[in-house]
């Protein structure tokens, strides 16, 4: 019962104790209360009731008892860091029992070397007992026998092994009661989704598992360590982290298992290496080896050693002494038989490529490049980078070019099985070095051309495809109802109290996490299709023509590098150091925060020097060679909130931004919907009170637009030769009441033109619940991503709507970028706060261009141009940027 019904199981035993009971009995309960303390509990508690139940067991004369309840001390030892006295109460209880009370006892003895880390002892005594235990017809405890061995075979990486055991297994507990061991079950499989590569699958079956778990009232400190290591898979390392550093503090708290904690700070380690974070490294790593050295845990010891390796190189220790210590680990990971042998490899060849020591290096990463042919998409990409800087060490720039190709595949491959574009995003991260090494060697070899290709293979890939809609989960659907209307009442408390109300805030976090879960375990919809790798240089150039110039930013090594292209050709230079730039644009950014109110005229000067400093950072002698037409910028993720039109060069241009010259195209082969129709959205509580948007609906008042179909419309991705065109008829008007998030979300499907004047709020540590204010609560990037195609050009006319965060490689996540991929080719938003009375006449006179048949970009060209000189429309004029193409 203690693994079905956990908290009966304590308290029948606790009463059974207080009824003066047999010393066979007492022993059993406890025994129970013993395993209790130990999953769940305080071990030290554990081990004091499970001497107990020996000592009564040898009272009771029953040797088949005692030898159960040295099997359940043996583990509890174990998990208490006593590993030799764990292995010689096993020797004990083997040697007392026999037949079916033997199999049980090498069951648990093979699940301490699981625990240690000595897989072949864990396979040969689960060998020894399951034929027993089936003959003896033991449901419960084949199963768990199964299970065991699947996650064994999972250690070593026999996937399809482990997959045959969880089918067999799982079949038997469907026969069973046994709860806890059910969801124990599902966590396993959960853990051979995400061996076998399925990311989405794996955070759906551990979701499972913990909601199993939560309804039994038992602690998940090993589905955590699973988590982890899927979220750090997903390149979410930092909620990897804080999820590893909860457990530790709630494990501490409740004097848990010795053991659990080493691992949980082994994940630690891991996470925080790769959230960039290596002191933190170095000390978990460090604690983590320590107490896997004092338990006996050599295969864990090793894994933690190599993860203290990656960390000193990280904090800038590369030596010769750590090339030795990588090497020594990559061969006792390659004996133990761990997949993580090749990383091990990797690394010393890494180390010792940055000491010059060509040969060592050869010697290691020959091993590491192994990987590149099996295996999970993570092992090859280590294969792949394995061979990359072999061929680099050779002086091959051609090899490491077809390396890093083959390698970055790969990672598109296995970027298209996740459905959530926050995943394939995060999931980029994973192929930046491979992209930095294809880059310099484009640069040292192939020239231009070559470099702005291999720009464009990794830059914004994830607004290559659209994300997975949502699925018609009306779980999903009801819980982001509950959120909105949460959202809103907080919202509603903060503005009538001035304070925020805790426990709905509290309550809107819980429905944000369960949103977010949700729509992470969705499934990609095909594989990768090589957009990137298949970016044409030449179609580019016809497409620019010779009037216009597109200028896109490569980053190296630091170093800003500008690819002007038009006139037929593609010319680089270099610019300035890509930190300084950032530095400066922030800069920029806090003074135009300033003059978003009256009476810092003064410090407009200061801005207009800021623009210089930045272009000549950003563009250097390029801004000498960009002709007179118009002009696309696309900058790296990093430079997201540059004001471009701020830079003198810029400033009276039409100019565009766009996250990669691949989307800029896409964007302009794509055609306007039929009927242009246009949406005008006003939300509660602006300042202005969105007043351009009745001048706007009046400028247009005539006879209806059409009545829509209840069909949307189909996506159009045919060519355009030219603009939209001027907009007719009298625009669909929202507000009040009727600007609710499933109204406006059904009018903007397919249309024309979208105007939203609503509050904007970026949320940096959670881009997609990025938000515009509706009448009902906030509108999320989460809602946009359900449009079947969103709005040809839309204009956001408030704060904040364009900010966005830069995640992965190279890649934005917010509401702009959420926008792209669905069919948007053009989008009007602010990357600063601004007066929201300056914004009603750029809103205007931009509507003014659009409806005489200019593109966004030229519309917005002339609105700042007939705004007033005085500083406050200067700097909302220049905080508004034109994205996209049209």
């Amino acid at each position: 019962m203690v693994f079905a019904a956990p908290g009966e199981a304590l308290a029948r035993a606790e009463e059974l104790l207080g009824a003066d009971p047999s010393p066979l009995h007492a022993s059993v309960a406890h025994q129970v209360i013993g395993i209790w303390q130990r999953d769940f509990g305080d071990t030290r508690r554990a081990l004091a009731h499970l001497r107990r139940a020996r000592e009564l067991a040898a009272r009771a004369d029953s040797a088949e008892r005692e030898a159960d309840v040295l099997a359940t001390l043996g583990v509890a030892l174990v998990h208490a860091g006593r590993t030799r006295d764990g292995l010689a109460a096993f020797e004990r209880g083997v040697a007392r029992g026999t037949g079916h009370t033997r199999a049980r006892v090498l069951y648990r003895r093979a699940y301490v070397w699981w625990v240690l880390g000595r897989h072949g002892e864990a396979l040969e005594d689960v060998r020894r007992a399951v034929p027993v235990l089936r003959q003896a017809d033991d449901v419960i405890w084949t199963a768990r026998a199964l299970t065991l061995r699947a996650t064994v075979h999972l250690a070593l990486g026999a996937v399809e092994r482990a997959d045959a055991d969880f089918t067999a297994a799982e079949a038997l507990w469907d026969t069973t009661g046994q709860e806890h061991d059910k969801a124990d079950a599902v966590e396993s499989r959960g853990l051979a989704a995400f061996r076998s590569g399925d990311v989405p699958a794996a955070l759906r079956l551990l979701d499972e598992a913990e909601e199993r778990y939560a309804k039994l009232g038992t602690p998940t400190f090993m589905l955590s360590i699973r988590r982890c290591e899927v979220l750090m898979a997903a390149g979410l390392a930092t909620e990897a982290l804080a999820e590893a550093d909860g457990a530790i503090a709630a494990l501490d708290g409740i004097g848990g298992q010795s053991t659990r904690k080493a691992e949980l700070l082994l994940v630690a380690a891991r996470a925080a290496r790769l959230a960039g974070d290596p002191q933190t490294s170095l000390a978990r790593a460090a604690l983590a080896v320590r107490l896997f050295a004092g338990q006996r845990r050599t295969w864990y010891e090793t894994h933690a050693r190599l993860v203290l390796i990656e960390a000193r190189v990280a904090t800038g220790r590369a030596s010769g002494r750590l090339v030795a210590d990588a090497a020594a680990v990559a061969e006792r990971l390659a004996a133990f038989g761990a997949p993580a042998a090749p990383e091990a490899s990797l690394l010393a060849g890494r180390i010792a490529l940055g000491l010059g020591w060509t040969a060592d290096a050869e010697r290691h990463l020959a091993v590491a490049a192994r990987s590149r042919h099996g295996g999970p998409p993570l092992a090859r990409m280590t294969g792949w980078a394995a061979q990359a800087l072999r061929a680099r060490a050779a002086g091959s720039a051609r090899g490491v070019l077809e390396a890093c190709r083959r390698g970055l595949d790969v990672l598109d491959d296995h970027r298209m099985t996740l459905g959530a574009s926050e995943l394939r995003a995060r999931a980029t991260a994973q192929g930046a070095e491979l992209a930095a090494l294809a880059q310099r060697a484009s640069l040292v070899s192939g020239g231009p051309r070559r470099l702005l290709v291999w720009s464009e293979r990794w830059r914004a890939t994830v607004l290559s495809a659209p994300p997975t809609r949502p699925p018609a989960d009306p779980v999903l659907l009801s819980t982001m109802t509950a959120f909105r209307e949460l959202a809103a009442r907080a919202e509603e408390a903060r503005t009538d109290g001035g304070r925020p109300a805790p426990a709905l805030e509290r309550e809107q976090r819980r429905l944000e996490r369960e949103i977010r879960s949700r729509t992470l375990h969705m499934r990609g919809e095909g594989r990768g299709d090589g957009d990137g790798g298949r970016f044409d240089v030449g179609r580019l150039l016809d497409r620019l023509g010779d009037e216009l110039r597109l200028v896109e930013l490569a980053v190296l090594d630091g170093r800003v590098h500008v690819l002007l292209c038009g006139q037929g050709r593609v010319r680089r230079f270099e610019a300035g150091l890509l930190a300084e730039a950032e530095r400066e644009a922030e800069h920029v950014q806090a003074g135009l925060r300033r003059l978003a109110h009256p009476g810092a005229e003064a410090r407009l000067p200061l801005v207009e020097a800021a623009g210089a400093r930045l272009q000549e950072l950003l563009l250097g002698p390029a801004a000498a060679h960009l002709g007179n037409g118009p002009v696309v910028v696309v900058p790296p993720g990093r430079l997201h909130r540059v004001p471009w039109a701020l830079l003198p060069v810029l400033r009276d241009r039409v100019l565009s931004v766009s996250p990669s010259a691949s989307s800029w195209l896409r964007a302009k082969d794509t055609a306007p919907p039929p009927g242009g129709r246009r949406v005008l959205v006003r939300g509660p509580g602006l300042a202005s009170g969105g007043a351009e948007v009745p001048e706007l609906a009046d400028r247009h008042a005539g006879p209806p637009p059409p009545a829509r179909s209840g069909e949307s419309p189909r996506r159009d991705t045919g060519a355009r030769s030219g603009g939209a065109g001027p907009l007719d008829g009298r625009p669909v008007l929202l507000e009040g009441d009727e600007a609710s998030v499933p109204r406006v979300l059904r009018e903007l499907d397919g249309a024309a033109l979208a105007h939203i004047a609503a509050h904007g709020a970026f949320r940096a540590d959670s881009p997609l619940f990025s938000s515009l204010r509706m009448a009902d609560g906030p509108l999320i990037v989460h809602d946009f991503e359900r449009l079947d195609r969103s709005p040809y050009r839309i204009i956001l006319s408030c704060c904040d709507t364009a900010r966005l965060a830069s995640v992965g490689a190279d890649e934005l996540l917010g509401l702009v970028t959420a926008l792209l991929p669905l069919g948007t080719a053009g989008v009007v938003a602010c990357s600063a706060p601004v007066n929201d009375a300056a914004v009603v006449p750029l809103m205007l006179a931009l509507h003014k261009g659009l409806d005489a048949g200019l593109s966004l970009a030229e519309a917005l060209r002339d609105a700042r141009a007939a705004l007033p000189g005085d500083a406050v429309h200067q700097a909302t004029g220049w905080a508004f940027s034109a994205f996209g193409a049209a």
